[in-house]
């Protein structure tokens, strides 16, 4: 897949609230704690968000949208990166965006 950056992503993303994706230590703790076992979340989608890789962000909507939001996640992240927020955020943002 070719990426197009768009650094304008995590500002549009946070202008619909908090999101900080750059604490995301990207050690794949969260990945492991998923009851659903999706791979993809979260911390990829949050490189992507943070990189502005809007492409890859539409690529995975619906792993985005599978999350469960039960913040299994959250609880076993050792930078305490609030995910399940995060994805929140990127769902809107998804939302907006297919809107258009």
């Amino acid at each position: 897949m070719t990426a197009t950056v768009s650094p304008q992503v995590a500002d549009a993303l946070r202008t619909l609230g908090p999101f900080d994706p750059e604490v995301c230590m990207s050690c794949g703790t969260c990945t492991a704690t998923c009851p659903l076992g999706i791979d993809v979340l979260p911390r990829r989608v949050l490189r992507d968000a943070a990189l502005g890789l809007e492409d890859h962000l539409l690529a995975e909507a619906e792993a985005i949208f599978s999350c469960l939001l039960c913040r299994a996640c959250e609880s076993a992240c050792p930078a305490g990166v609030h995910i399940s927020e995060d994805i929140r955020l990127l769902r809107r943002y998804l939302l907006r965006k297919e809107a258009r």
